[in-house]
């Protein structure tokens, strides 16, 4: 490492960060926050900012240190593969801005899955509600863990820190700064992380072309003239997992499931005055997004390059790339800079993930915020069916709900140290992603039938909770198909299109448990499980 870098001085970098996200969290709640601004800000988000923000969530610690990592490491997501998936996010968005974004907006929604119980029933809002808080809390963790697994090995370990205090030291500075203000204080700091990532990015480009002797038009050549340099790849075949129709359509298919269906990436978007704002701002973020992987993959380039030309041997573990040619090859002032965007990349996911599944737990396990759930938004905060609710209970709720999942979080990442092996971990976060697979199918089956779901069926006197089965054989299934899928399909792996299938496989047996016909409008769905 570099000499002046010490990892005291990483540690003073990180503490003046910190101070100012705990800063921007006071002035954003000093108002006394009730729920509505904790959950959505009281709907006044401006666009522009959320936009900014949006970024720094969806890219997160994983591409910061991942993706320039895997342009040279070969197999997925080589080279600039990763562009494929990105020009089918933009797909993704426009589904969300044209679908569902207006279907949020008119039933004046604060947990997305509280349509899920409009049009599904009891079960599916709470078996949607459930399969988002194991998936964020799984994915969160992971995130978290990457990034503390970095900031262990170059910073607290030679100083003699544990690693246990590294992520509790981590996790508190998260609840300080958004335990009051919530969605409120995310909109603005995910909006200075964002310009963090970048900025780290965009800087290290810079020494690396100045290391390289050479200018931007120099840069771009040396990539062409790279082995990093192919976009599209149509030659392999279904069996590749570059193929550009695969990543393509995992592309758009990860966008509608891991933004539209996701509390934490539509709460911000729910936070806006109206639906018009919102479609503004998912238009401008999805530009912007491509603009920022196409940095993050030229830096991924640069960085094998630089490493081929300085004859700097690659770690064994891609995803080190980049730390330690930041932290150790090039000047401090890189160095200061990775360290503040990885520590953006890491908390701009996990600090709008905690205020999602407090939000989610909250409305949709505690019942707050109710009596929005067929109405139009419009009603006070703190009243439930027309009954007035004591807000300060309500608050205090909200707080240690807060603080339960801080350190549910804690024991996860804790739990992934104890594992110690890097394909089991890879392995749960899989896992945890086959749960978005339900979410598909359940709302598939809501926006495109009309039909009516039996929740439970009756076999022999003994009702059986069906679609709870349902919900539970698709991902197994799913997960069983995708692991012997190139046996039995010829060489074909699905990918992330097993999300496709485990939808698919959802909406089947919902078709199965249908009444044909709409309900009536005094009808509730599946009330009679309640």
């Amino acid at each position: 490492m570099n000499a002046s870098l010490s990892p005291y001085a990483i540690i003073g970098i990180v503490a003046v960060y910190f101070a100012v996200l705990v800063l921007v969290s006071f002035l954003t709640s000093r108002k006394d926050s009730n729920n509505s601004d904790f959950f959505l800000a009281g709907r006044k988000s401006p666009w522009p900012l959320v936009a900014i923000g949006m970024v720094g969530s969806s890219l997160s610690g994983v591409t910061f240190i991942s993706i320039p990592g895997a342009v040279g490491a070969g197999g997925v997501n080589q080279a600039f593969s990763y562009m494929q998936v990105v020009l089918g996010y933009l797909l993704g968005y426009l589904v969300i801005a044209l679908v569902l974004l207006p279907l949020y907006y008119r039933m004046g929604l604060t947990s997305i899955y509280e349509y899920l119980r409009n049009r599904i029933g009891w079960y599916g809002y709470k078996i949607g509600a459930f399969y988002f808080l194991l998936s964020r809390t799984i994915g969160s963790a992971f995130r978290l863990f990457l990034v503390a697994v970095v900031f262990q090995q170059f910073v607290a370990a030679p100083i003699g820190i544990p690693f246990a205090v590294t992520v509790a030291v981590a996790i508190l500075l998260i609840w300080l700064y958004t335990f009051r203000g919530g969605i409120k204080t995310i909109i603005v700091t995910d909006t200075l992380q964002t310009v963090c990532m970048l900025l780290a990015a965009g800087i290290t480009v810079f020494y690396i072309s100045d290391a390289l002797e050479t200018d931007f038009g120099g840069m771009v050549r040396l990539i062409e003239q790279s082995d990093y340099n192919q976009w599209f790849f149509f030659d392999g075949g279904w069996s590749d997992p570059n193929n550009f129709f695969k990543q393509f359509l995992s592309g758009a298919l990860i966008t509608i499931v891991m933004t539209g269906l996701d509390q934490d990436m539509m709460q911000k978007n729910l936070s806006m005055p109206n639906f018009r704002d919102a479609q503004k701002n998912m238009l401008a973020f999805s530009l912007v997004l491509v603009f920022a992987n196409l940095l993050f993959l030229s830096l991924g380039a640069l960085l094998y390059i630089y490493a081929a030309t300085v004859g700097l041997s690659v770690p064994p573990t891609s995803d080190l790339l980049y730390p330690t040619i930041a932290l150790v090859n090039l000047p401090p002032v890189v160095g200061i800079l990775f360290v503040l965007g990885i520590v953006a990349a890491a908390y701009s996911s996990a600090d709008s993930a905690l205020t999602a599944l407090t939000t989610s737990f909250c409305v949709d396990f505690l019942g707050m915020e109710e009596d929005k759930l067929a109405g139009d938004g419009a009603q006070e905060p703190g009243t439930y069916g027309g009954e007035a609710r004591d807000d300060q209970q309500d608050k205090r709720q909200r707080l240690m709900v807060h603080s339960g999942f801080s350190v549910l979080l804690f024991l996860v990442i804790m739990a992934f140290q104890i594992i110690n092996d890097t394909a089991v971990i890879n392995s749960l976060f899989k896992a945890a992603g086959y749960t978005y697979g339900p979410l598909l199918g359940l709302f598939s089956f809501g926006l495109l039938t009309d039909y009516r779901v039996r929740e439970t069926i009756l076999v022999r006197s003994v009702r059986i909770p069906a679609l709870l089965i349902v919900c539970l054989l698709s991902p197994i299934i799913s997960m069983l198909v995708d692991y012997f899928s190139a046996e039995l399909l010829g060489g074909f792996q699905f990918g992330f299109l097993i999300l496709a299938f485990n939808g698919l496989l959802t909406f089947i047996g919902l078709v199965a448990l249908s009444e044909f016909g709409a309900p009536t409008e005094d009808e509730f769905v599946g009330d009679d499980l309640a």
